[in-house]
C-alpha cells in the first residue's frame, strides 16, 4: 500500500472515529469491518484459535466503551486498536501463567479458498511452515513482522504501537527478517 493510500484510509478511519464519538453506531460498524481480519490475523498468532475469537471480541468492546478516550493527536486509531490488542494478549498470558499451555495450531485460516487441490495443499503446508518459523523466534521480532507484513501496517503504525521510534524499528525489522530467514534456512528452506 503506497504512502498516499495509507494517509487516505487513516483519513477516512479518523472520521468514522468521529461520526462514532458523535454519536453514530453504524460507523463503528465500518471500523468493525475495516478491523475486524487484520485484528483476528494479529491476535490468532498468539494464542490457540479457541480462545482467539473471545479475545477479539473484547478488543472491540474496549474499543467501543473507550472510544470516547481516542485521541488523534496522540497516536493513529490502527496503532490504538492494535495496542488495546496488545494489551488484551498481555493480560490472557499473564492470567493463564498457571494453566498448561496448549500447542497453537499450525494451520492457518483459509481466507483465499482455491480450487487446485495440490496448490491448496502446498499453501497449507506453506503457511503451517511459516507459522513455526515465526513462532520460533523472538517475540519482539514476531510482533514486528506480524504487522507489518501480515496486518501490513506503516513503520509510523508499528513504531505507535510497540512504542518505538520508527528508526529502531527498521533496525528491528531487518534483524526480525534475518532472524527469520535464519529459521526458515535451518528448516531447508532457500530465498
Amino acid at each position: 500500500m503506497s504512502e498516499k493510500d495509507l494517509s487516505q484510509r487513516e483519513v477516512e478511519i479518523e472520521a468514522l472515529v468521529k461520526s462514532v464519538q458523535n454519536g453514530d453506531q453504524e460507523a463503528f460498524a465500518k471500523i468493525y469491518d475495516v478491523f475486524i481480519d487484520p485484528i483476528y490475523r494479529y491476535v490468532y498468532y498468539r494464542v490457540n484459535s479457541a480462545e482467539a475469537e473471545d479475545l477479539i471480541e473484547t478488543v472491540f468492546l474496549k474499543a467501543w466503551e473507550n472510544i470516547k478516550q481516542y485521541k488523534h493527536d496522540k497516536k493513529s486509531f490502527a496503532a490504538w486498536l492494535f495496542r488495546i490488542a496488545h494489551n488484551l494478549v498481555v493480560d490472557h498470558y499473564r492470567s493463564s501463567k498457571d494453566k498448561v499451555y496448549e500447542e497453537l495450531n499450525a494451520q492457518l485460516p483459509d481466507l483465499n479458498r482455491q480450487h487446485n487441490p495440490i496448490k491448496s495443499t502446498q499453501n497449507i503446508l506453506d503457511n503451517q511452515m511459516l507459522k513455526e518459523a515465526i513462532g520460533s523466534i523472538k517475540r519482539e521480532y514476531r510482533e514486528i513482522i506480524i504487522h507489518k507484513f501480515v496486518n501490513e501496517l506503516s513503520n509510523k503504525e508499528i513504531a505507535e504501537v510497540l512504542n518505538k521510534s520508527e528508526g529502531s524499528l527498521r533496525i528491528l525489522q531487518f534483524r526480525a527478517l534475518k532472524a527469520l530467514r535464519n529459521v526458515l534456512e535451518e528448516k531447508g528452506v532457500n530465498y
